[in-house]
């Protein structure tokens, strides 16, 4: 395996982080079945994100040891804690950074063939993809949900990935540097529509999974989760492509309105000065909502390139805070134990 970190650092460290809620009973078994020795690094460290749990998770992870606990001081949300967890892996001077979830449903003998691409400098950013279709825990539904789903984040993003909400991920440290979740719901989504729209090289291998050990906490129900996906693909695609986002909708609304328009010269040509005026009122409104919307998607592709800028600004921040030793000193809602 060539390893392109080998020329930059000298050393090359892999740290493996696992966001968590409430997994007091989960953890241990997911802790055990991490590696501590992975071909092309010199050493693995495991970071757990304590996400405001009531039970005993941030102790049960030093006694089985985790190198580092985030604690946060209350449940912030499962991107929340993703984010920290990069923040803190940046901070241990991670070259690669692997996302597992607590609940130990990804296999962590995949963990080798995870990173793989990355250290050969083939991609950026590689997913963990199940074999959906297959699958023996998931019912009909979920599986068509998610081939659904997972066409329409490709589209958003511009990727090739198969299963989009896979957790178990890695990423280079420049990847880690550019990433930037808004979303309090879930990560997921959010954080490769925006490596694919970063243009940041993204791949996916395929891995195998554990026997569940419990049902998703994420959301309540399959509705609420649809509904939470979609409005994060909507936001987030329209953070990268203002333009066409709302180019589409504003040329099917022009559509109407001249058609609604040519429909009320017709009749006003060809009754004699009768015309349908309904259509006329109608057909203006549309026209009107049309140019709202295009000033809106001006509007909105003038603060993608602010967002651009301040992001490029952000991330050579990242990496000075990072050279001086002081990246992530300013976080005031997490404390870490090391």
């Amino acid at each position: 395996m060539f390893s392109p970190f080998l020329y930059q650092n000298g050393e090359v460290r892999l740290v493996i982080q696992i966001p968590c809620l409430n997994e007091a009973e989960t953890l241990p078994t997911t802790l055990e079945d991490l590696p501590r020795a992975v071909k092309g690094f010199d050493d693995v460290l495991w970071v757990v994100i304590d996400d405001g749990s009531t039970d005993r998770t941030a102790e049960v992870a030093k006694a089985h040891g985790a190198d580092m606990v985030v604690q946060l001081a209350n449940n912030k949300g499962l991107a929340v804690a993703f984010q920290a967890g990069l923040d803190a892996s940046l901070q241990l001077g991670a070259d690669v950074i692997v996302n597992t979830d607590a609940d130990n449903q990804y296999a962590a003998s995949d963990i080798p063939r995870l990173v793989e691409p990355i250290c050969n400098g083939e991609a950026d950013l590689v997913v963990g993809t199940r074999d959906i279709a297959n699958h023996e825990e998931f019912s009909p539904l979920k599986k068509w949900l998610q081939r659904i789903g997972s066409w329409v984040v490709r589209q958003a993003s511009a990727t090739h990935v198969s299963d989009v909400t896979s957790g178990f991920r890695a990423y280079s440290k420049e990847a880690a540097l550019q990433v930037n979740v808004v979303s309090q719901f879930t990560y997921t989504l959010e954080s490769l529509i925006q490596a694919g729209r970063s243009n940041l090289k993204v791949a996916d291998v395929p891995i195998g999974v554990n026997p569940t050990t419990r049902t998703s906490r994420l959301f309540r129900s399959k509705r609420q989760y649809v509904r939470r996906s979609a409005g994060t693909i909507s936001r987030v695609y329209a953070m990268h492509k203002p333009l066409r986002f709302f180019n589409i909708p504003a040329a099917a609304f022009a559509a109407v309105g001249l058609i609604l328009f040519g429909r009320f010269g017709w009749y006003y040509l060809s009754a004699g000065g009768e015309g349908r005026i309904q259509s006329l009122i109608v057909g203006a409104v549309c026209l009107l909502v049309s140019v709202q919307m295009l000033m809106l998607g001006l509007l909105a592709d003038l603060l993608r390139t602010n967002r651009v800028i301040t992001e490029r600004v952000l991330r050579r921040v990242r990496n000075i805070e990072l050279s001086l030793g002081t990246y992530g000193n300013t976080e005031e809602e997490s404390d870490s134990d090391f």
